[in-house]
């Protein structure tokens, strides 16, 4: 059978699923809301980020992943996230919060400045090891994520796609979502090869992402 390009990430071992756990075990907790590069804190560990559209799922899916259900504050006020948001997750790893795109609700001089803020992080942060960008199962790639995949990709950030909200849409619906992303990211340099299919609801996926930004180096 001929493989798929980006196919879905297998679920990882007994030994990885046990890193993942143990690095969101030993404590995860809000550092601060950062609204200019000045404000980031030092870059010395290992930093992920999650990016998406506005009611993507992020924040459930953060609260999944740290196994802490208010963290990241959730919301159907689309671009609710006005800031990068920075949490530790043990003593090696920051999750970054990245404010919600694709708000239609925001006046312009504020979404300029988020994605001027955004630009300038995303280029310049040397911590930074990989984005994970969300995408709903039942829309896949819109225009406004096209957007920052290019940014990701001049930006030289290898990026993860990860499929959200998962149990919400049919099989045959499903695959057909999946070969437009497939063919998306085919043509982005920093795609990462592998695509993660998650559920916050369901749990679908959780540890997966965990056993991921745990083995990153």
């Amino acid at each position: 059978m001929k493989q798929l390009p980006f196919p879905e990430t297998e679920a990882p071992d007994s030994h990885t699923t046990e890193q993942g756990r143990m690095l969101f075990a030993s404590g995860t907790d809000f550092v601060k809301g950062v609204v200019a590069m000045s404000g980031l804190p030092p870059a010395d560990r290992l930093e992920v980020c999650f990016a998406g559209r506005s009611n993507v799922g992020k924040s459930s899916l953060i609260n999944a992943v740290t196994g802490r259900k208010a963290l990241a504050r959730a919301s159907n006020t689309p671009g609710r996230t006005q800031e990068i948001n920075f949490f530790t997750a043990g003593d090696s790893h920051y999750l970054v919060d990245l404010p919600g795109y694709g708000y239609a609700n925001a006046p312009v001089k504020v979404v300029e400045k988020w994605q001027h803020l955004l630009k300038q992080y995303l280029s310049g942060r040397q911590s930074l090891r990989r984005a994970f960008v969300l995408i709903d199962m039942r829309h896949g790639v819109k225009p406004v994520d096209e957007e920052i995949l290019s940014l990701l990709d001049s930006a030289a950030v290898p990026f993860q796609c990860v499929m959200t909200k998962t149990d919400k849409i049919k099989d045959i619906n499903r695959e057909k979502t999946l070969a437009q992303v497939r063919q998306t990211l085919s043509k982005h340099p920093a795609a990462f090869p592998e695509i993660v299919l998650t559920s916050s609801e369901k749990g679908t996926g959780i540890a997966t992402l965990r056993a991921i930004i745990a083995t990153l180096v």
